[in-house]
Parts: structure tokens; sequence; C-alpha cells
């Protein structure tokens, strides 16, 4: 049977240790139309050319991500959004859909 309380040296406790680390800081999930602008305004801060601005941004958008949208990205149909307008377009429908605005 294995020991649950393992010998552990002083070096052991000097090294750092990221083993049951919680973050106690929960933030409220954004506006999504918010977020869009802000995501554009931080792109537009790039110098990108026209032909690369789609591609950056699709590739990116993930990053700004996190918690129900990011999983909510994850689980969509690989390949499925190819253009940057379809992605803000489902990523709206998702997060800020028509009936909350009634």
């Amino acid at each position: 049977m294995g020991d649950t309380n393992p010998i552990r040296t002083l070096g052991d406790y000097s090294k750092p240790s990221h083993e049951g680390y919680k973050n106690t800081i929960e933030l409220p999930f954004e506006d999504p139309n918010q977020h869009l602008k802000d995501f554009l305004k931080l792109m537009d801060s790039l110098d990108l050319d026209d032909e690369n601005k789609e591609r950056t941004r699709l590739r990116l958008f993930q990053l700004s991500l996190r918690d129900q949208a990011s999983n909510w990205l994850e689980r969509l149909l690989t390949g499925s959004i190819t253009t940057w307008e379809d992605l803000t377009t489902r990523f709206l429908a998702q997060f800020f859909p028509p009936g909350r605005t009634a």
C-alpha cells in the first residue's frame, strides 16, 4: 500500500509548485459585444495588411476567450468557421442571443 504522506525534505518545500492551485477570483462573463470591441481594438493596433488581418483575427480570437466561451469554441466542429464574419455571428448568437434584448 502506498504511503499517503511521503517524507518530504526541506528542499521539497522550497520548490515552487502549482499543485492544488485554484483561482480565488471569479470574474463574471463580460458583455460579448464589448469583448469583440476590445479584441478588435487590440488587433487594429497591429500593423497587418488586409490579406493577413482576417487570418490573424481568427487565430488569435481563441486566445482571448476563457471559461464557457473557450469551451464553446472548442466544441465546434473542426473547420466549421472559415471567416471572421461567421465567427462573430456565431459568437454573438451564442452569448448574446436575440431573446436577451427583448
